[in-house]
C-alpha cells in the first residue's frame, strides 16, 4: 500500500478574466449544489483542453 503523504497545492497566480455572462451562468448551474468552486470548475476545464490538444499533437 502507498503511503500517504500530506498533498502541497500547487503555487497559482491571480488572473482577470472576462467570461459571457451566459457562460458564467451555465458555469454557475453546474456547480449548484457541489463543493466545486467557479474557479476549480475553470481549471479543471482547461486542464481538460490542454490534455485534448496534447492528444491530437
Amino acid at each position: 500500500m502507498a503511503r500517504f503523504k500530506i498533498p502541497q497545492p500547487p503555487s497559482s497566480t491571480t488572473k482577470s478574466i472576462r467570461f459571457p455572462n451566459d457562460m458564467i451562468a451555465a458555469v454557475e448551474t453546474a456547480i449548484q449544489g457541489t463543493d466545486c468552486t467557479f474557479s476549480a470548475f475553470v481549471v479543471a476545464a482547461v486542464r481538460a483542453a490542454l490534455e485534448d490538444l496534447e492528444e491530437e499533437a
